[in-house]
C-alpha cells in the first residue's frame, strides 16, 4: 500500500532535521532543482544557487559557522493552495567562533509536490543575524552606504 506524504509532513521532517543542523540530510528533502530563497542575507553574503546540491554545499559551509540546538514554536499552515504551506518558528543555536547563543524567529513558505520541497522562501531578522555573528556594525556601515 502505497503511503503520501503531505506537505505539512514535509515540513515538519525539514524541520525536525533543521533542529541538529545544518546538516546536508536537509537538502534530501528539496527537488533536483529546487529553489531555496533567503531574501534578508545580510550584505557581502553569496545568493543561494537553485538546486538541492547547491543547498547542500551551503548547509555544509553554515555548519562551519553555527549548529543549531532546537526548534520550537512550530506552526505550520495550509493554504488554499494545496502544495504551499508556511511554518513559523523559532530556531535556535550557537555560533562556532564565539559560542554565543542565538534565537531566531523565522517564517518559511514552501511549495511541496510529491513529497519533496521545489521551493522555498526563509525570512528571518537580519538584525538578529547581525548581533548573533558580530556584526552589527558591518550592517549599520552598508545601511549608510546605500542610503
Amino acid at each position: 500500500m502505497a503511503t503520501t506524504t503531505t506537505p505539512r509532513e514535509v515540513l515538519h521532517a525539514f524541520l525536525r532535521l533543521t533542529a541538529d543542523g545544518p546538516s546536508e540530510a536537509m537538502a534530501d528533502v528539496f527537488t533536483t532543482d529546487a529553489v531555496f530563497e533567503m531574501p534578508y542575507l545580510p550584505p557581502g553574503a553569496p545568493v543561494q544557487e537553485p538546486g538541492r546540491e547547491a543547498f547542500r554545499a551551503h548547509l555544509r559551509e553554515g555548519a562551519k559557522l553555527q549548529k543549531f540546538n532546537a526548534v520550537d514554536h512550530v506552526h505550520v499552515h495550509e493554504t488554499e493552495d494545496p502544495e504551499l504551506v508556511i511554518a513559523d518558528y523559532r530556531l535556535h543555536g550557537q555560533v562556532a567562533s564565539t559560542g554565543r547563543q542565538f534565537t531566531f524567529d523565522m517564517v518559511m513558505y514552501a511549495r511541496v509536490t510529491d513529497g519533496l520541497i521545489t521551493w522555498s522562501r526563509v525570512y528571518a531578522n537580519p538584525l538578529d543575524g547581525a548581533i548573533a555573528f558580530d556584526a552589527a556594525d558591518g550592517l549599520l556601515e552598508a545601511l549608510r552606504a546605500t542610503g
